[in-house]
């Protein structure tokens, strides 16, 4: 297939591009810049420029294209302190493509999140389907409510999927959350948790999300919710242990009052409990993980390395 890939340059698109052509599909990659443009020319994927406030220019692409995987979205907006700028955004983005595609049953996977989605238990491909549960569940994650646009697009002859993603996608590379806290603990000297730290965060080995990714353009029915999870839930307390060991500094107790403090933007995050199971992906694409879990991945030296 011709496949139309949004965030083809970022950390999760960087390994999915490689896995596509080595199936033997032809990518063609959005692009912002010319850092982003050169990275997918390398890799060997066609470079489509342009950004997700043209939606017009979207529609072609995913017009042009024998599927989508929109992996991209307006982190440094959201971040910023405007995240219903960037939500809305990628629902025009979303809307654009979904119209380009409509009547065609070409595939359509949309990458969204799962942390906070059902807190203090586990999580399952049911879970946040009805209209505004993943917006209240998850005020902070990505595409919370055009994950269910996505869906409906299924009604309107689109393959349509929505590809959940646990908080950290780990590997060598990685500058998300996981890296981030690496960093959190380095400058602060102590690998901190909140509470008890027993809160419990999904994870996946970016080599298998890529795959999965893959397995989703191809063959995903319409209206599917995949998620993405290797380790169903890492208690919080292990992962600040694992870079505690790392970095020969002590782990300790954070109370909730100064999560804030401590961890900056990923307070809101460092203390949920939320853990997420992939029972359902497994069965319906025979999907297995292989990768490295997120702790082994943690006793690796490229999380430590300083530029």
């Amino acid at each position: 297939m011709r496949i139309f890939v949004t965030g083809a340059s970022g950390w999760i698109g960087s390994g999915v591009v490689p896995e596509l052509l080595e199936a033997g599909h032809e990518v063609v990659g959005l692009a912002r810049s010319d850092a982003s443009a050169q990275a997918l020319e390398a890799a060997g994927a066609i470079v489509q420029r342009g950004d997700l406030d043209d939606p017009d220019g979207l529609a072609k692409a995913a017009a042009d294209s024998d599927g989508v995987i929109h992996l991209a979205f307006q982190h440094e907006v959201a971040f910023g302190g405007n995240f219903a700028a960037a939500a809305a955004a990628d629902r025009r983005a979303v809307e654009a493509m979904g119209a380009a595609l409509a009547d065609s049953d070409r595939p359509f996977v949309l990458a969204s999140g799962m942390l906070g989605l059902k807190v203090g238990r586990v999580a399952t491909e049911n879970d946040g389907l009805v209209p505004g549960d993943e917006v209240r569940a998850n005020p902070a994650g990505r595409r919370a409510a055009t994950a269910l646009l996505t869906l409906s697009l299924a009604g309107t002859g689109v393959r349509s999927s929505v590809l959940r993603f646990p908080p950290t996608v780990h590997g060598d590379g990685d500058h998300g959350f996981v890296a981030t806290l690496v960093g959190i603990a380095r400058q602060r000297g102590v690998a901190g948790y909140v509470g008890d730290g027993a809160n419990r965060w999904p994870a996946v080995h970016r080599s298998d999300a890529a795959r999965l990714t893959r397995l989703a353009v191809e063959a995903a029915p319409a209206g599917s919710v995949l998620h993405a999870v290797a380790d169903e839930g890492v208690p919080f307390r292990e992962i600040a242990q694992a870079m505690g060991r790392r970095l020969d500094i002590p782990t300790a107790s954070v109370t909730p009052a100064d999560a804030f403090e401590h961890f900056s933007y990923l307070g809101i995050f460092a203390a949920v409990d939320s853990p997420a199971t992939a029972g359902i992906t497994r069965e319906l694409l025979a999907w297995e993980p292989n990768g490295p879990s997120l702790l082994q991945d943690l006793d690796q030296d490229h999380y430590y390395r300083q530029a």
